[in-house]
């Protein structure tokens, strides 16, 4: 089965046209206000609203309050959101929406056991572990630490680039990757290219 593509930090329409005709499976827009890729709301459901069919918007958030998530999500059907903080389960069930939790990897953690606390997502997130960052941090942490048997997907994210996503895939199997900064011309806007050579290397027949 192919892998999954999510091109994260999107903040215009024209990147976002972009990655879904080179096939991107999924779109992330930040709503996080100390992260140099957050987008306005409003302008992000108007991307969203001009998307092909097929191609899932994805709204993160980092600790966020109901106001603040309710007030993106609620006038479109569309999203599925991500939690990027320490939201717990009943937390991300409240909006009665498909979720991804997204879990910082570092040594020493239980994965199965993280996971196993969220089993009501659609999907865990792997991000590398950066003490005081929520994510973004364009490093990539051990894949060996990741087990073989996950309760959920697994997307993994974390430092990848068009030069490291087929490795990534061949050794860790994902159902999905995620990247953000490996594919930028600068912070919150796209190198087309690098997009291209990402989706084309995280599909490619293993």
């Amino acid at each position: 089965m192919p892998c999954r593509v999510k091109i994260c930090g999107i903040t215009n329409l024209e990147d976002a046209l972009a990655a879904c005709h080179d096939g991107a499976d999924a779109l992330g827009f930040v709503f996080y206000e100390k992260s140099p890729r957050y987008i306005d709301p409003v302008k992000a459901n108007a991307i969203v609203s001009q998307l092909p069919p097929f191609v899932v918007p994805v709204a993160l958030f980092v600790d966020a309050s109901a106001e603040d998530i309710e007030a993106v999500v609620a006038d479109n059907a569309r999203w599925l959101i991500q939690f990027h903080g320490n939201e717990s389960e009943q937390e991300c069930l409240s909006y009665n929406r498909s979720y991804i939790k997204a879990l910082r990897v570092k040594e020493g953690d239980d994965l199965q056991e993280a996971a196993q606390a969220y089993q009501s997502a659609s999907a865990i997130l792997l991000d590398a572990y950066k003490a005081g960052v929520p994510g973004g941090t364009g490093e990539v942490f051990n894949w060996s630490l990741i087990p073989e048997e996950m309760p959920l997907p697994v997307i993994l994210a974390g430092g990848l680039t068009p030069d490291n996503v087929a490795r990534a895939v061949e050794q860790v199997a994902p159902y999905a990757v995620d990247v953000s900064g490996g594919v930028e011309a600068s912070k919150g806007i796209k190198n087309k290219l690098k997009v291209k050579q990402f989706i084309s290397g995280a599909k490619r027949e293993q």
